[in-house]
């Protein structure tokens, strides 16, 4: 008997709903401050324009440096995110991705994130603007066969 006993505190404790953190409004707002502290937003915009301004002419890179530090809005990205967070991440999620972002290998991932943006964002806006001309082609094309 004392083992059944054992093996269902066992499957309690280590169930994922056997800790959830209650999914209300005041849970998700304590979980996104503790987010935002494990990925300041500050480090993010830092490491984002260090790595953005590698893909720019070397004469534009002062300037992009402070146009984001001295005329970028930092206060509104950091309520946009921490509203955002709220809205669409529980509790848990948020709490998992911070106790991620924690650990030496979440940091150590958070840390490449900006220069794998810096590499990627190019090719995707590269991309953006190839597949928008061919689309305006195709319904250029459309329209003019629809017109004979």
């Amino acid at each position: 008997m004392k083992f059944r006993q054992a093996i269902a505190v066992a499957l309690l404790c280590t169930s994922p709903n056997g800790f959830a953190i209650d999914d209300k409004p005041e849970n998700r707002a304590s979980q996104a401050e503790r987010l935002m502290a494990a990925t300041p937003p500050e480090e993010i915009m830092e490491d984002m324009i260090e790595n953005f301004t590698v893909n720019l002419k070397p004469a534009d890179r002062d300037d992009f440096r402070r146009l984001m530090t001295e005329f970028f809005n930092l206060d509104l990205l950091k309520r946009t995110m921490r509203e955002s967070m709220i809205r669409n991440f529980t509790a848990d999620e948020m709490a998992a991705i911070s106790a991620l972002y924690e650990t030496p290998v979440g940091k150590s991932a958070m840390e490449n994130m900006a220069p794998y943006m810096a590499e990627v964002m190019p090719v995707i806006q590269s991309e953006v603007m190839r597949a928008v001309g061919e689309f305006q082609r195709v319904k250029e094309n459309e329209q003019q066969g629809s017109e004979d």
